[in-house]
């Protein structure tokens, strides 16, 4: 089982709309591309001001707006690089054809970790 936390920062100032579409988007692609469980949601979104969300807008040659936006996910350790690079790409292809963010403005971080790393309640490591 692949089980995910995403942390996902936004510009401040997105409608309810657009924070749904995000997760909506982020949660699809962890369930068909990294496989994981279906409802298996664990999101947490959060506005920042660009005081408190700050992104280079030009590292690695890549033209970044303000409209940047972190997802960060920490999940079981175990996929392929090639099933990585499958899911930063549907990711950001369906942010950019759903939610109009553009490709650019997409920063991904995997964090993978041991199965033991997870209590989902009752005080209980139910994986490990």
């Amino acid at each position: 089982m692949q089980m995910p936390l995403a942390r996902i920062d936004i510009p401040t100032g997105k409608s309810a709309e657009f924070k749904r579409a995000v997760g909506a988007i982020v949660y699809e692609a962890l369930v068909d591309v990294l496989g994981a469980p279906k409802d298996d949601r664990f999101q947490i979104i959060t506005e920042h001001s660009s005081d408190d969300l700050i992104m280079d807008p030009t590292y690695l040659g890549i033209e970044r707006s303000p409209d940047a936006l972190i997802i960060q996910i920490t999940l079981n350790e175990g996929r392929t690089t090639d099933l990585k690079k499958a899911f930063y790409k549907r990711v950001a292809d369906d942010l950019h054809s759903r939610a109009e963010v553009r490709k650019e403005d997409v920063f991904i971080n995997l964090i993978e970790v041991k199965r033991e790393n997870w209590s989902f309640g009752n005080g209980i490591a139910q994986y490990a």
